[in-house]
């Protein structure tokens, strides 16, 4: 079912077509499906709309790991506020980063303790403070996925001061999919493959899983019906026993992707195995500053040990949470100690955690 434009992407009609098409399939299949998306923008679109309660009960949609704050290790974290602790430096970053517990304190909890910690939209912003304070070392906490790494990334390329330097906690997200698919235990019967990465790097990457281990995966947007259009055709690649890589998101995503982009990503950073917070290491999982720009990286830059960290506080379950294991309401925290005003877990502070999503439209 394809839809010329944008025009069905609020329309009640096509809403009833689409789930009423859900519904017939699922009939026709006959057996409980499991399907995953890895994006908290999806969770968020899911739960705000009541999707699920819209489709039949024998449909899962399991929440995977697609929240960049929440999966960023504690280690990484206690490094920059290892770095705001010392004389004459500046820690920026993005505003959901901030509110993320660490080992033992959260950069906002820094940040009341006297160290200039600072809330900056983008790089540029950073680089900004780093020309009007050269007398002191301004380090950019980099975190995401494919879609912002390219904007540091451009920075970099463009010679910035010499008293700016990154911590890099880039992710990518194939490589996260894959580690779950090897994870029998969840049965994922199908992929809904977020937008806004798809725009970067193409529809090549995601061809692993249809290809390779059988597993359909749709790359979708995130209006209501864009998520459901996402489904049915993940349903109709089950029945018909067809594994593609299909792209709903189209008016969008091109299926080469952003090269101009993805040069900049080449040319800046190299894949390297990586730890994902609750997760665990993953193979060419995570993106690290190439030696030609490492006097921009700021693990080379200064000298900084972590002897311990610790990414999930006792009783926290956002490692089941992020992984699909658990829906957060199955978590002991959840609404009880764990809120949005005091999070335990990271998937409780950003607007794309699924905990977070949860407390605030179940």
């Amino acid at each position: 079912m394809k839809i010329p434009g944008t025009q069905h992407l609020r329309n009640k009609d096509f809403t009833v077509k689409v789930t009423r098409a859900v519904d017939n399939l699922l009939k026709e299949i006959n057996k409980p499906i499991k399907l995953m998306h890895v994006c908290g923008t999806h969770e968020h679109t899911i739960s705000k709309y009541g999707l699920r309660t819209l489709l039949p009960q024998k449909l899962e949609i399991l929440s995977g790991p697609g929240c960049p704050v929440c999966v960023c290790p504690a280690a990484d974290i206690d490094k920059a506020i290892e770095l705001g602790k010392r004389e004459n430096t500046i820690i920026t970053t993005f505003g959901d980063m901030i509110r993320v517990p660490a080992s033992n304190l959260s950069l906002a909890e820094l940040k009341a303790e006297g160290a200039d910690v600072r809330i900056v939209y983008g790089p540029h912003d950073a680089i900004k403070i780093a020309n009007d304070n050269p007398e002191k070392e301004i380090i950019f906490f980099a975190i995401g996925f494919e879609t912002t790494a390219p904007l540091i990334g451009y920075e970099l390329q463009n010679e910035p001061p010499s008293n700016f330097s990154v911590i890099c906690a880039y992710k990518l997200i194939p490589a996260a999919l894959e580690l779950l698919i090897s994870q029998s235990q969840l049965r994922i019967d199908g992929f809904l493959s977020p937008g806004h990465v798809s725009t970067i790097i193409g529809l090549e990457p995601f061809r692993i899983f249809s290809d390779a281990y059988k597993v359909p995966n749709v790359i979708a947007g995130f209006e209501p019906n864009d998520v459901l259009l996402g489904i049915l055709m993940l349903l109709q690649q089950i029945k018909n026993k067809k594994f593609e890589t299909l792209n709903e998101y189209s008016r969008v995503v091109k299926p080469e992707g952003n090269k101009v982009a993805q040069n900049i990503i080449a040319d800046v950073f190299q894949s390297v195995s990586s730890p994902w917070r609750g997760i665990g290491r993953v193979l060419d999982g995570g993106l690290a500053i190439r030696d030609k720009y490492e006097q921009f990286d700021a693990d080379k830059k200064f000298d900084i040990k972590i002897e311990k960290s610790q990414d999930i506080p006792p009783g926290c379950s956002c490692h089941l949470v992020m992984v699909g294991k658990i829906y957060p309401t199955e978590c002991e925290l959840f609404k009880t100690s764990c809120t949005p005003l005091n999070p335990i877990g990271p998937c409780m502070v950003s607007m794309e955690g699924t905990c977070s999503i949860y407390y605030k439209y179940h």
